[in-house]
């Protein structure tokens, strides 16, 4: 847990024990940044700063969903980042915030083992680097917070320019046809992208809600705060519609690539098709013609048994065989012909 104190001079680091006595300072912002809420945590924030115990089993699970409650003292405020993980899973970054009059709070986590603790602790770290370099100076905790969800909102935006770069290149490659290499990859990574837009789009939505419905509480909140929440809003706002427009391109790409699956593989039933009815054709005409060839065979086979029949022996009956065999043959052909086989 760091405890931190910005005034005039700068900001200086206190430790825990000091924090009844940094609290009932007016011309100081007390910045208690929480890592993880364990039992220490917890105790601080019942007993030194009084917060409800809802607030306060809030920072201690696990929230799905970005929501704000307003307290007599301070504001609540849960947020989340997005973390892309393994084969594309987005993990939820919470931060949780208490808003008070001369502090601010922040509470990172519970997080999923999967994803580094760092993580949690990047836009903090960042808007602290910030302070330390002079570049920054918050007056009020609404100021400080403005800058560390700033931070979240920008990262959130270089995640969505990402994608964005990603997309593209899908979109490249199925204009130049070099993604029938492997489809099944391919489609998978259509969706992975899909999905991990979906992910940034859904928190920036929460967040947008959560940031307007504050605003709209401005009886609760100092006259400086409320322009900051605001813009805030309007900065979730652009993610989700950065995140909507990247979606759409990318389901034009999806929608481009299936048509042409569908038509590549229409194209081939079409010539499957074509194929099997030359084969039927072809195996009609052998049909055809094995019929017509069998006719000899069984009028010499029967003419060639070993038995007297009328006609054997003489000229008359190989006449009669031969006149036979060309008959059954012409009348075969003629039929045949008729129904299309030859």
């Amino acid at each position: 847990m760091d405890v931190r104190v910005i005034d005039r001079q700068g900001i200086q680091a206190h430790v825990v024990e000091e924090l009844p006595r940094l609290l009932k300072q007016e011309d100081a912002l007390v910045w208690v940044d929480i890592p993880a809420c364990d039992g220490l945590a917890r105790d601080v924030l019942v007993e030194v700063f009084g917060f409800h115990w809802l607030a306060v089993r809030d920072c201690i699970e696990r929230n799905h969903v970005s929501k704000f409650h307003v307290y007599a003292d301070c504001i609540f405020v849960v947020l989340h980042a997005p973390k892309v993980g393994r084969r594309g899973h987005v993990h939820y970054v919470e931060l949780d915030q208490f808003i008070g009059r001369n502090f601010l709070v922040t509470v990172h986590g519970p997080l999923n083992p999967a994803v580094d603790p760092a993580v949690a602790l990047l836009d903090t770290a960042a808007v602290l680097q910030r302070i330390q370099d002079g570049r920054l100076v918050p007056h009020s905790p609404f100021d400080l917070s403005h800058a560390i969800v700033a931070a979240m909102v920008r990262r959130e935006v270089d995640l969505v320019a990402e994608l964005a770069q990603q997309s593209g290149r899908l979109e490249q490659r199925v204009m130049l046809g070099e993604e029938w290499d492997d489809p099944e990859s391919f489609i998978e990574e259509l969706f992975q992208i899909w999905y991990e837009l979906l992910a940034v789009r859904t928190m920036a939505v929460h967040s947008n809600a959560t940031y307007t419905g504050m605003a709209r509480r401005s009886r609760t909140v100092p006259e400086t705060g409320a322009p900051l929440l605001a813009d805030t809003a309007d900065q979730f706002e652009l993610v989700k519609t950065m995140a909507d427009g990247q979606r759409e391109f990318l389901h034009g790409v999806i929608e481009c690539y299936q048509t042409r699956i569908s038509t590549h593989t229409t194209i081939a039933a079409e010539k499957v098709a074509s194929v099997s009815v030359r084969q039927n054709d072809d195996m009609r005409r052998i049909s055809a013609w094995v019929g017509i060839v069998a006719v000899p065979t069984a009028v010499t086979g029967f003419f060639g048994q070993n038995v007297p029949f009328p006609g054997f022996g003489s000229t008359i009956g190989l006449v009669a065989s031969a006149s036979l065999i060309v008959l059954l043959g012409v009348v075969l052909y003629v039929f045949f012909r008729r129904n299309s086989w030859l």
